[in-house]
Formats: structure tokens, sequence, C-alpha cells
């Protein structure tokens, strides 16, 4: 489909064997940019990648190449000369506005691969909800923020963020 030029596939990705068109409007990319300005305050400009391709469990990767908003990784991006490993991920983002169905299934996808912290930027309720402890398939805790509320993520837990900050 690609090389006869009926599909960009720059804007798709593959999600439980399924493309997806990764359709961003103004308010996502500005929510995605205000949430890698905070991300890059807590773990500097080198462990967060924007839009990169990472691995998921090796049982899901025929049917699943998820591109997530924003990556946190353990260490310089610059390392990883392939897609970064679940276990390289410290923190995945995904903004939402229309696909809020489709990052909730990626939650399954990412618990299986063991992704430790997984976040959803829920643009139409101004919400942030955090997904943590991966076990079974699905995360074990999911709590909803508002934007009055503050949250640490694992990865840097005495460093609060402002969930406001996101949607301003």
């Amino acid at each position: 489909m690609a090389e006869s030029g009926a599909v960009n596939v720059e804007r798709l990705e593959l999600v439980e064997g399924e493309l997806i068109e990764k359709m961003k409007n103004r308010p996502h990319a500005i929510v995605q940019h205000e949430i890698a300005k905070v991300l890059y305050g807590v773990f500097g400009l080198d462990r967060v990648a924007l839009e990169h391709t990472i691995e998921v469990a090796d049982s899901d990767r025929r049917a699943n190449d998820p591109v997530p908003d924003l990556v946190v990784t353990l260490r310089e991006v610059k390392f990883y000369r392939t897609s970064p490993l679940p276990q390289d991920i410290s923190l995945l983002v995904e903004v939402s506005d229309t696909t809020l169905r489709y990052d909730r299934t990626k939650a399954a996808l990412y618990a299986r691969a063991g992704i430790v912290e997984y976040w959803v930027a829920d643009l139409n309720a101004a919400r942030l909800i955090v997904h943590r402890t991966p076990e079974g398939g699905r995360y074990l805790s999911v709590t909803s923020y508002t934007s009055d509320e503050s949250v640490a993520s694992l990865a840097a837990p005495k460093v609060s963020v402002s969930v406001g900050a996101f949607f301003e």
C-alpha cells in the first residue's frame, strides 16, 4: 500500500492487527508539546522521544507496531539503535481526543509487554489516566487525575507535575 502511494504510512500505526490513522489536530499537537516540555524538565531532553516506534511483547509483535506520542527511556534515546524494548521504557504517553478507544486498547498491549507506566492525556475530559502495575495483560492500578491535581511518574517519584499544565 505504501509503495503504491495509496496510503501515507507515516500516519499509521498497527494495533491488534488493525491499521489506525494517527490524526493530529491542533489541540492534540499543543497538549503533546506541553507534556513534552514537562517531561523534558523531569527527565532531560535526551530521554524523551516523540512518536517513536517501540517493541512490545514477543507474542504481540506480529500484529502490533505502536507509535506512542511520547516515550521516556531509561537511557538516552541515541543509545537505542533499534526500537526500545519494553524493559528500556520508563513511561509511555498517548494524547487522546478522537482515539480514546484505541488508546485504551493499547493499555492491554502495553501491560502484556510489562511496560511499568502508561499515561493517557484525555483532551475531552481534561484528565490524565495513569496506568501502573502491569500483570496478566492488564494494569492493576488505573487512576484518573483532574486538572487541579498533580502526579509523579514512578521513574521520578520525587517530582510532582501539575496535570493542569498539560491542558492549558
